[in-house]
């Protein structure tokens, strides 16, 4: 079998190998792959692999021997999948494999705005603490989480994670969520989670139902001062309402590891707003996760493979 990696330098930037997916096939890795270069990499392919790369279907039209795609994420908006079930490929995702990672991160943003960690960390550096009269020094108004609501939508295996974590701080969660399944937590209507929230996260996929669920017209509908986490995808939430709300003070802090754009370009609004804590797509990223992704991701190429598939998503 011919197997094709379109993008595997942030899976495997060195300190992974693909040994197990080699034992499958013919693999080429490639580190990344620009739009006009996919169709070329992948004529000949039975099987590719993309993080991020997007596959059309004309793309996949193109390519007659291809039988399978691997997403190597959760979220599989990159693959035209609709087109890939016409055409009889399978597409698969990694479901599950970041929930703590992506929790651990999501928790860690919030943790940095409400207790003020870098900017007290700068200020000791720059001498404050030495200078001070007290054993310590009140600079950067902070915040306790305890007692506050936090709004999750999307709910997930790291949406369900998340709420225990903030439960477990002290929080009172409430959802909205398509499939209300979960015990011990408040589901409620979109629009009375964005009136009641204090900390608003996001953990539902990308599609045309949730592009842009975060706007001028549902951010009017929040609490002044809100805090809002993005660990998701970067469309959920309009960059320029976002942007103007955090200006207005509406937005307390917006948090997020996703942008409209990745990389995001030089004029992205977020990027000069106030009140931003923004990291570069990581929440992923430890070793361990990746680790477990590569071999989730080899896994099913091998149920594939076997005539067993799984994780396959549908359109």
């Amino acid at each position: 079998m011919k197997i094709v990696v379109l993008d595997g330098y942030t899976l495997c930037p060195g300190d992974l190998q693909w040994d197990a997916l080699m034992k499958l096939g013919e693999v080429t890795v490639y580190d990344r792959t620009p739009p006009e270069a996919v169709r070329e990499r992948i004529r000949d392919a039975e099987a590719i692999l993309t993080n991020k790369t997007v596959v059309t279907g004309e793309c996949m039209r193109g390519c007659p021997s291809l039988r399978y795609v691997g997403v190597l994420a959760t979220g599989y908006n990159v693959v035209d999948v609709r087109s890939a079930q016409e055409l009889g490929v399978v597409v698969t995702n990694v479901p599950a494999y970041s929930t703590q990672a992506v929790v651990q991160h999501a928790m860690a943003l919030l943790l940095a705005d409400m207790s003020r960690v870098a900017q007290y960390d700068a200020l000791v550096k720059a001498g404050r603490w030495a200078a001070s009269r007290d054993f310590c020094f009140y600079a950067d108004p902070m915040q306790e989480i305890a007692g506050k609501t936090m709004g999750i939508v999307g709910f997930g295996h790291i949406g369900q994670a998340m709420a225990r974590a903030a439960q477990g701080m002290g929080m009172r969660v409430i959802v909205n969520t398509a499939h209300p399944r979960a015990e011990m937590t408040q589901f409620v209507s979109r629009e009375e989670l964005w009136a009641q929230s204090d900390v608003i996260t996001l953990h539902c996929p990308l599609t045309e139902a949730t592009r842009g669920i975060i706007n001028a017209e549902t951010i009017a509908q929040m609490k002044d001062g809100v805090r809002v986490i993005n660990t998701a995808r970067g469309p959920l939430v309009d960059g320029e309402a976002m942007a103007s709300a955090l200006r207005a003070g509406k937005v307390a802090c917006y948090m997020a590891d996703v942008m409209t754009e990745e990389p995001p370009r030089g004029d992205d609004p977020l990027l000069c707003a106030p009140n931003t804590i923004l990291t570069p797509h990581v929440a992923w990223a430890p070793r361990q996760t990746r680790e477990r992704l590569l071999n989730v991701a080899v896994e099913n190429l091998r149920a594939f493979l076997a005539g067993t598939p799984r994780n396959v998503v549908k359109g």
